[in-house]
């Protein structure tokens, strides 16, 4: 009876849950920058952002960053190089942290701390069973 208290059954579902939160979060990064890689207007008020905190080199940084964000999110969306991926989306957000939201309350730099432990979270354990990075290491064995 107390084994019933730790929901063992739903254990079978953890590849989906994985796969559900690399896709949603690799959507919600690609959706969060798309606008400034299709308008340079937007990329300019991006750098004029990043400007307000200090950033250096802003017409560099804020392509950088925007990249940076869409790469990761697509390798999270297929699971390619999910590892990868992961390393982009924890160090931009980490720079996001500490250049834009250091002084904010913790309700305003949640969504950044998230990213941060999502994109850790793929940096270490890779994207599932069900991503393309699965299948290209079962072929390569």
């Amino acid at each position: 009876m107390l084994n019933f208290l730790y929901l063992p059954f739903l254990a079978r579902f953890k590849e989906l849950a994985v796969f559900f939160l690399r896709v949603l979060t690799g959507v919600f990064l690609i959706h969060g920058v798309w606008d400034n890689v299709v308008s340079r207007e937007r990329m300019a008020e991006f750098e004029a952002f990043m400007s307000q905190f200090g950033f250096p080199m802003v017409e560099i940084m804020a392509p950088l960053s925007v990249y940076t964000q869409l790469i990761g999110g697509l390798g999270l969306v297929f699971g390619l190089f999910t590892r990868w991926a992961g390393i982009l989306v924890t160090t931009n957000f980490i720079v996001a942290m500490v250049m834009v939201h250091l002084n904010d309350d913790l309700r305003t730099m949640w969504p950044a701390i998230v990213l941060v432990a999502i994109g850790g979270y793929f940096a270490t354990a890779g994207g599932g069973r069900l991503s393309i990075d699965r299948m290209l290491t079962l072929r390569g064995s």
